[in-house]
């Protein structure tokens, strides 16, 4: 009977929870993010654990915290760690903006046959602490990203891994290879931003439109910091709605690939939704990262001839980054590097071909994985560029 009690109150709990979420303006917080990463996670079947991993309130030595905040409060990174083979070597996962580990459920299952996978939520982004966000400047927004990944490393005891990154996490994860080249074995660069500047030929088509008076408003509106996470917290408890139709539309009727199942589309939109109308922090590096067009401010490219880290891109034939950034890189690069191109993919190319994708990683990574991977060709279906 007892029992019986407790599972009523905690039903009870439940509904009285629900009712009054029901009531927020936004309705979301914290917990409804992991609830929500749980909730997709829960058709991956290898067995993986989350956790929330302290680093602390700022980088060692320096005079600031997560950024210039008065708190001494530690922060946390979200992560996931998947079960895996004795030996196997470490792939550590980082998704791009306006996205957070979660995206990479269709491929989790795939990639833990060959790695240990870990999945992290940047600082500021999906279930990680999402600090006030002052940076000041392009490069004061990048250490808030490098550092506190370094910072996540330390804590997990890291030392070699194969580090990939997807679009602006493709940046952090280049930078920080830049920075930390002694930690990053190879690195897989997945659709990255940031290899073009405003000084690229491609920008007269920008510097056209930002004179008619579209583009000054949206140019405006860039470098107030707008993002489209500000949109769909002001829909308030139309926002899922709003998700759902993107959802649908990205990964379903205009997919270029495999498209997403009705229970996958479901726990995705769900998941999506609380990591964009939570609390606005790591979001708002965008201006300082890009200026409008997202060109970069301080473009990868002009690091090229200091690459350390063998390197790997990976991008879809349908994706919007254009692969020409990835080539000129690697006519200046010292290092080992090769373009591989998915087919019927766009951007989110591990979503639309997973299959595809996970040739292409593990092909990038045979040198961790094969015994003679000289004499392995490119898979069947890839392309070299």
């Amino acid at each position: 009977m007892a029992e019986e009690i407790r599972q009523n109150d905690v039903a009870s709990s439940s509904k009285s929870r629900s009712f009054w979420s029901s009531l927020r303006w936004i309705p979301t917080s914290t917990d409804h993010i992991i609830a929500a990463e749980k909730r997709l996670l829960s058709i991956i079947k290898t067995g993986h654990v989350q956790e929330r991993v302290n680093i602390g309130s700022g980088p060692p030595g320096s005079k600031v915290r997560w950024f210039r905040s008065s708190s001494d409060e530690p922060r946390f990174i979200n992560t996931v760690t998947f079960d895996s083979k004795p030996d196997s070597p470490t792939l550590v996962m980082v998704h791009g903006y306006a996205a957070s580990q979660g995206f990479f459920f269709r491929n989790f299952d795939a990639l833990a046959s060959r790695f240990r996978i870990i999945a992290v939520d940047q600082l500021g982004w999906g279930g990680s602490s999402r600090p006030d966000f002052t940076c000041k400047s392009t490069e004061e927004t990048e250490a808030w990203f490098i550092d506190s990944f370094e910072e996540w490393r330390k804590a997990k005891n890291l030392s070699n891994f194969i580090l990939l990154g997807h679009s602006f996490g493709g940046y952090v994860a280049a930078k920080y290879a830049l920075k930390h080249p002694e930690h990053v074995q190879h690195l897989i660069l997945v659709g990255p931003a940031g290899f073009t500047s405003e000084s690229d030929a491609k920008t007269d088509f920008i510097a056209k439109f930002r004179a008619t008076w579209k583009g000054a408003v949206l140019n405006r509106l860039w470098e107030s910091n707008f993002t489209p996470q500000k949109i769909v917290r002001g829909l308030g408890p139309w926002g899922p709605n709003m998700v759902r139709k993107y959802t649908s539309a990205r990964f379903g009727t205009h997919s270029t690939g495999q498209k997403l199942f009705e229970e996958e589309s479901s726990l995705l939109t769900d998941y999506v939704y609380h990591t964009l109308a939570a609390k606005a922090s790591g979001e708002l590096c965008l201006k300082y990262i890009f200026a409008f067009g997202a060109f970069a401010r301080m473009p990868l490219l002009h690091s090229a001839p200091d690459w350390k880290v063998p390197t790997t891109f990976i991008y879809g034939y349908e994706d919007w980054m254009d692969y020409e950034g990835a080539q000129k890189a690697r006519a200046q690069m010292k290092v080992p590097c090769e373009i591989i191109r998915v087919p019927q993919a766009g951007h989110f190319v591990f979503i639309d071909n997973p299959s595809g994708f996970h040739s292409a990683v593990f092909h990038a990574c045979r040198r961790f994985l094969r015994p003679d991977p000289d004499n392995e060709s490119l898979p069947e279906g890839l392309s070299s560029a």
